[in-house]
């Protein structure tokens, strides 16, 4: 064999001994858990044949503790480029079976490489994180390397889209780069997040927990709300990347992909037009009204499990991606707290920095009183979804279903605060408050000189109901730009959305603005 086709063969051994990670025992260990390898997840994430692997021969340089005897090229994370439905996507994958996937400083330095080609192409990053946290041994080296992985997070915040996927352990220290990113998708049963483990929390303040019930899918879906999805295992965590990147456009100076819509844009819903029971403290299911407006009745639900009396996700209207935002009226008759407001103002401030427009459904009774509420700051939280509203310069349509009671009626993205369109129905209540609190208010004097406080009160009350429940008051001042039957809501946001493809709107120039976090 010539010199030449040695150096070919010993390049394809070197290659077959980089794929195998940690070996072929570590990688039956991963198996044997339930967990795909670091390149088994990249193939079921990007188009077939299309990723390109860069640094596959990487090794860490650390000799402290025998680390010098523990050597394996790629070091234990695998990065590289490839394509989602066709478009170029960045990618890095920790691997477990090396040395429990933890970072070291040349791990970091691949990644980072990975993120800073990513912003100088326009593409988004895509994190598949399974990581026992710092590599030890390396001590302040490791730590160095996150932080350099934090800080191109931060620069590429609003500029590029960043997904955070959880496959794993992701402890301590690691757990700043997914909470700096856009979106994190968490596996149930294999993956869970936490700053400082069971056995810290233990000898700190005596309590018992699990690893589980400490930092796991569930908890993180629906009661931190640090995690956006939690997905059934692993194949499902990378399905919902694939999904979530068919709405979303390659970086903040484009759009979102069109897609070729055969659903009539004026189609109409009959039952929108009965779908508001005509007791006002009766429920109905705002998931209905946003299944019969959107293409074909398909709507991609972001934080589905986490303050459930708001509704946020991805849908099309004629094709185009729009971001819907929309009270629950079944769940806490729709209220603003503390979690909706924080909910509701980061999907708002996402789909502004990467040119999704806004359609939002109205139907709130006001914020949810209560020293708890009140004790969380719910007045700081309620002003991020101000500020986000407020700040958006995304096409914004707004439709009153029923609702829209005193603070959270400025919140929810009226006309003060630039809304472009806002619509509502007939049936719509825009008021400063509602009926019975207003009446007795207005009338406290008159009812407590009377013979009969509790009729008079009552008399008010409809009073006020017939002159302030409805949208006309609002309508007569120009805070509502038409009143439209239900069943057309499809067909006039659309229209709307349409008008509003060349919409020009820039904020005053600043450094950046101080939103109260």
């Amino acid at each position: 064999m010539s010199s030449q086709l040695e150096k070919i063969q010993e390049l394809i051994d070197k290659r077959a001994q980089a794929r195998l990670g940690g070996g072929e025992k570590a990688i039956q260990k991963q198996h044997d858990k339930g967990k795909y390898t670091a390149r088994e997840r990249i193939a079921q994430l990007l188009d077939e044949g299309s990723f390109e692997e860069l640094d596959m021969f990487v090794e860490h340089r650390c000799t402290n503790f025998g680390m010098e005897k523990k050597v394996f090229e790629g070091d234990g994370v695998v990065t590289g480029y490839g394509t989602i439905d066709g478009r170029l996507v960045y990618v890095f994958a920790q691997d477990f079976t090396v040395l429990g996937g933890s970072l070291s400083e040349t791990m970091a330095k691949k990644i980072c490489k990975v993120m800073d080609m990513a912003m100088k192409m326009g593409a988004p990053v895509i994190g598949l994180n399974d990581s026992g946290g710092a590599r030890i041994q390396e001590g302040i080296n490791a730590l160095g390397g996150y932080a350099e992985i934090f800080q191109r997070n931060i620069m590429a915040s609003g500029v590029i889209p960043q997904i955070s996927v959880i496959l794993g352990p992701c402890a301590g220290g690691s757990v700043y780069s997914p909470a700096l990113t856009d979106v994190i998708i968490m596996a149930k049963g294999i993956s869970y997040m936490f700053l400082t483990g069971p056995k810290v929390v233990k000898t700190v303040i005596g309590e018992d927990v699990t690893q589980e019930a400490l930092g796991g899918a569930e908890v993180h879906a629906s009661k931190s709300g640090v995690a956006q999805f939690a997905a059934e295992d692993g194949e499902h965590a990378i399905k919902l990347v694939r999904q979530l990147m068919s709405y979303i456009p390659q970086n903040n100076m484009e759009e979102a992909p069109m897609v070729e819509c055969n659903d009539p844009i004026d189609r109409q819903e009959d039952m929108l037009n009965e779908i508001i029971p005509d007791n006002d403290n009766k429920p109905y299911d705002m998931y209905e009204v946003i299944g019969a407006i959107v293409d074909n009745g398909e709507f991609f639900e972001v934080h589905r499990d986490f303050a459930k009396n708001i509704i946020v996700g991805f849908a099309r209207m004629n094709g185009q991606s729009v971001g819907i935002l929309a009270n629950q009226p079944k769940v806490l008759a729709g209220v603003l707290d503390c979690n909706s407001s924080r909910k509701g103002a980061r999907f708002v401030r996402f789909c502004d920095a990467f040119n999704i427009p806004l359609v939002t459904l109205v139907d709130v009774p006001g914020f949810l009183p209560g020293t708890q509420q009140e004790y969380n700051a719910v007045i700081l939280n309620g002003a991020k979804l101000l500020y986000a509203y407020g700040e958006a310069t995304v096409p914004k349509v707004t439709v009153t279903l029923r609702k829209s009671y005193g603070g959270s009626h400025i919140v929810m993205s009226c006309k003060q605060l630039r809304g472009d369109m806002n619509y509502a129905w007939p049936g719509a209540e825009i008021a400063v408050m509602g009926a019975e609190g207003a009446a007795e208010v207005l009338y406290a004097k008159e009812a407590k000189a009377s013979a009969d406080p509790k009729a008079v009160i009552k008399e008010k009350e409809a009073e006020y109901h017939k002159l302030f429940y409805n949208p006309y008051q609002a309508a007569k001042y120009g805070y509502i730009d038409d009143v439209i039957e239900p069943r057309n809501t499809r067909f006039r946001v659309i229209r709307a959305l349409q008008q509003l493809q060349t919409k020009k709107v820039t904020n005053p120039a600043k450094k950046h603005g101080n939103i109260p976090l």
